[in-house]
């Protein structure tokens, strides 16, 4: 059976996506699942490629015992093939990977990290780059909870 691959999506990928990938990465290895599902992160502007993660969303994650490693990419067409779903911040980032759909079928596969907001009612996850210390903590508020939301979707079934 093929792993489920999810492909997270931020602007600069190096504050939402890279959190929401270890976020989710750490609760699907607590659900013994890290065989069935794989996770990674892109962002839709290219210009801190090769970075690792903003240091005060590093400093925020690490404080709830989230290490985040991963390198800044941007999301390429390709990335379509290879993930079965694309779940991006906000409508700007939902936009951008639309346009960037190989198909109307691949764009089908994008959706909004708050689609999956159980506790949370909003719309989209903010981005904390221009933000104060706060900024930081709501958006780990919100991926915490949507990831937990997604998790409880994909143990449901195949398809999302």
């Amino acid at each position: 059976m093929k792993n489920t691959r999810i492909l997270f999506v931020c602007l600069g990928n190096i504050c939402r996506s890279p959190a929401a990938e270890e976020i989710m990465r750490q609760l699907i290895k607590k659900d013994g699942l890290s065989n069935k599902i794989d996770v990674d992160s892109a962002g839709t502007y290219g210009g801190h490629a090769g970075d690792l993660p903003d240091p005060r969303m590093r400093r925020a994650a690490r404080a709830r015992g989230y290490e985040l490693t991963s390198r800044s990419r941007r999301i390429t067409e390709d990335d379509f093939r290879k993930f079965d779903l694309i779940v991006v911040m906000d409508d700007s980032n939902y936009e951008r990977a639309y346009r960037l759909a190989p198909s109307l079928e691949d764009a089908g596969k994008i959706r909004r990290m708050t689609d999956f907001c159980r506790l949370h009612r909003a719309t989209y996850v903010p981005d904390p780059y221009y933000e104060g210390a706060r900024g930081f903590e709501i958006v780990l508020d919100l991926l915490e909870d949507a990831c937990g939301g997604l998790l409880e979707e994909l143990k449901k079934g195949p398809a999302i």
